[in-house]
């Protein structure tokens, strides 16, 4: 296999690998490190690609797994890791800015709190847009248990945001 064709199919999943590494590690940087080693690992398995049936949810599985890993490091442990999500630049006043960023930053509070086959399973689903046999085989789990957890964590989100609207704590 040739550099060019090793671009030409991870180019188009890079930055779905790099957003799934990123929930993981919470860290540019260290989502960085991840992408980095699963490129190696991937480079040199590149006479395994011919037999995969679904590339993508490979590269995806590696990624997670490498991630896993590297979460478990003492190194990774001793180091504090935070998340600054993004607020969407439309035409708002600044008291809807802050009502949106507060909104935006509850939903992915509730999304980390969740247990973490359901916020891997969130993530992959209505993040990065992945079919459910598709998750299934990334997290190599039963396709059923793919649709049981989103279910889960959609109606957990669901409750406890209709819970601190009606009680107005945000």
């Amino acid at each position: 296999m040739s550099l060019e064709d090793f671009n030409s199919r991870i180019l188009p999943v890079k930055s779905k690998m790099f957003r799934f590494a990123l929930k993981f590690m919470k860290s540019k940087e260290e989502a960085e490190d991840v992408i980095q080693e699963v490129l190696i690992k991937i480079w040199k398995q590149q006479n395994r690609l011919g037999e995969l049936l679904n590339f993508e949810a490979w590269c995806m599985k590696l990624v997670k797994n490498q991630s896993l890993d590297r979460l478990k490091s003492v190194h990774y442990r001793n180091q504090a890791a935070s998340i600054n999500p993004e607020l969407p630049s439309e035409n708002k006043n600044p008291y809807q800015h802050v009502e949106m960023g507060n909104s935006i930053q509850r939903v992915h509070q509730l999304i980390n709190s969740l247990p973490d086959k359901q916020k891997e399973i969130i993530h992959l689903r209505d993040v990065e847009g992945y079919a459910y046999q598709e998750i299934a085989d990334i997290l190599e789990i039963d396709l059923n248990m793919v649709k049981v957890y989103l279910f889960r964590a959609r109606n957990t989100i669901k409750a406890k945001l209709i819970n601190a609207e009606a009680y107005g704590n945000r």
